[in-house]
């Protein structure tokens, strides 16, 4: 069993990157992938932790793209975690979500609630801010009864509490991964809001311009789903992956590695994207 899409307290999840690597020794899950939200700075202890231990811990990031009607996340595995070009973009990126975050609070502010910068913040780990912790200060004070609630209401694009924030394109997104060794994935697609006509064209894109995997496997996908990601794979020539998209405490009934108890994804998947790897790089990494 794997899971290649988890967060820690270096973006939105609860759990350091050591506690991850410690959650899934203990549940036998044999690989897993740090892909924290528009940063890599967890992954150094994240791979440091793995170290004469039993799960392969791959360096990942996910980068929030700039896309509509819905949301695009691109994933980012094996990438290397120093890249100044990789880690320049990202800090851009977050620092437009600090002033994003900014404006959120405003609004809520607005809509009646007694909420703080510091009361948000102390919801937050080691780095960045996002909704979900707007969304635990919100059910701290009982506005919601819980994380769905809050962004129904309040945090959802197009809600009261929304604000846009700058992003990349896709195919930058793409072009940063590729560029810091790594395998470029799109992140959940059902997210998108796309028609199957239209995600197929899009698919066809991003394959054109560097795109190499495709999440098949994810917690909230239906068996439907899980088959027409799968065919999509197949059709546009993409590695499938997949993961929990895993939070720790923000989401209590998802599990490390099965999700809502619908997950347990093959460690043939790693092998999978590994030769792909090595297909882009080389065998050791190096560009082709």
């Amino acid at each position: 069993m794997i899971d290649l899409h988890v967060h820690s307290t270096f973006s939105d999840g609860t759990m350091t990157p050591e506690e991850l690597i410690d959650e899934a020794e203990a549940l036998s899950i044999s690989a897993l992938a740090l892909t924290d939200h528009d940063s890599t700075n967890g992954v150094e202890r994240f791979v440091a932790a793995a170290e004469g231990r039993n799960v392969q811990a791959i360096s990942g990031v996910e980068i929030s793209a700039e896309f509509k009607p819905g949301t695009l996340h691109m994933l980012g595995y094996f990438v290397d975690h120093t890249d100044k070009s990789l880690n320049d973009h990202l800090e851009w990126i977050r620092t437009g979500r600090e002033t994003r975050n900014k404006e959120i609070l405003h609004r809520l502010v607005e809509l009646g609630f007694h909420l703080t910068w510091k009361e948000v913040a102390s919801y937050a780990g080691e780095d960045v801010i996002g909704r979900p912790h707007f969304a635990r200060a919100l059910i701290e004070h009982g506005y919601v009864k819980d994380t769905q609630e809050a962004f129904d209401r309040y945090l959802a694009r197009g809600k009261p509490g929304y604000a846009e924030r700058r992003r990349l394109a896709p195919e930058d997104c793409i072009e940063l991964i590729r560029q810091a060794g790594g395998l470029p994935v799109l992140a959940h697609a059902f997210t998108l809001g796309l028609k199957k006509l239209e995600l197929r064209k899009l698919l066809n894109f991003l394959r054109d311009v560097g795109l190499e995997g495709l999440e098949v496997y994810y917690s909230e996908h239906t068996p439907e789903m899980q088959r027409t990601y799968a065919k999509l794979a197949r059709d546009y020539g993409l590695v499938p992956t997949g993961g929990t998209d895993y939070h720790g405490a923000a989401s209590p009934d998802l599990k490390l590695g099965s999700g809502f108890g619908n997950l347990n994804i093959s460690h043939a998947v790693v092998d999978a994207m590994e030769a792909r790897r090595a297909g882009l790089f080389g065998p050791k990494g190096g560009r082709l």
